[in-house]
């Protein structure tokens, strides 16, 4: 009898991330071992109820197993989509928004800076201010990295900021998925080929930041010949889930050609 050992595919997950494969690839090229390596000498009785959950969960689309992101506290690699804080910033002042990248020497010297809407966060080896705010914000101390926007924002609507690191590989990819609020990276290394029903848009480091509107579908390839590395904000409804899978939506495949 062949059991489906759900460890190994978790193994074999993090072994296909780490060479740039998407989680279709990495499933296809490990189903065969993953159940076929784990005969056992002993029957082992399976109610129908099982059999019914095993079959439906192999069924199951490539979504439902793939973690878009996971929080940093389930860090085992520096490949993936890692969530670092997700820290409510209310209502947004009735006036262009953007998001603010400063640095400091020190935590200490960044908390004293963060005002209202700012959040510190270690990340790349460096410790940040990320502030949501008007244009003219300026911290108290610190360097200046990056003002991007304007942010596609609603007014009176309550938000979040869900602050993420991002390291990809040349052709690591992420499913198809939707923001319940604008998305925008600061890119350090790399590139990232961003495709939506309206298009294709690539951000690269140095070149123009990716900006996009939250509710359409999308789906994210690393392209180029250089490790990505980027900073990620997702300014979502507070009320709402940062990221939800798009199932419904299926990309045409234009950042392959990049």
């Amino acid at each position: 009898m062949f059991v489906y050992d759900s460890g190994c595919r978790n193994t074999a997950s993090r072994r296909g991330g780490e060479a740039g494969l998407s989680f279709d690839q990495i499933f296809s090229s490990h189903a065969s071992e993953c159940w076929q390596n784990h005969s056992v000498k002993q029957p082992v009785p399976m109610s129908v109820s099982a059999v019914v959950f095993l079959i439906g969960t192999l069924l199951m689309p490539s979504q439902v197993f793939a973690q878009i992101c996971k929080p940093i506290s389930e860090r085992t690699a520096e490949i993936g989509c890692w969530i670092v804080i997700d820290d409510a910033v209310g209502q947004l002042p009735r006036a262009p928004i953007f998001w603010h990248l400063d640095t400091f020497a020190t935590r200490a010297q960044a908390e004293t800076a963060a005002g209202k809407r700012g959040t510190v966060v270690e990340s790349m080896g460096k410790i940040w201010l990320f502030t949501i705010d008007v244009a003219e914000f300026r911290p108290a101390g610190g360097e200046r990295v990056s003002r991007i926007g304007p942010l596609p924002v609603v007014a009176d609507q309550e938000y979040s900021a869900q602050y993420m690191e991002a390291i990809f590989t040349p052709g690591m990819t992420a499913p198809a998925h939707r923001h319940s609020g604008p998305e925008a990276w600061y890119t350090l290394s790399g590139e990232t080929c961003l495709e939506t029903p309206e298009g294709a848009m690539v951000g690269r480091a140095g070149g123009s930041h990716v900006i996009v509107a939250g509710g359409p579908p999308m789906h994210l390839t690393a392209t180029g010949t250089e490790t990505r590395r980027a900073l990620v904000l997702i300014l979502h409804d507070a009320s709402h889930p940062a990221t939800t899978p798009a199932g419904d939506w299926t990309p045409k495949g234009l950042c392959k050609a990049r």
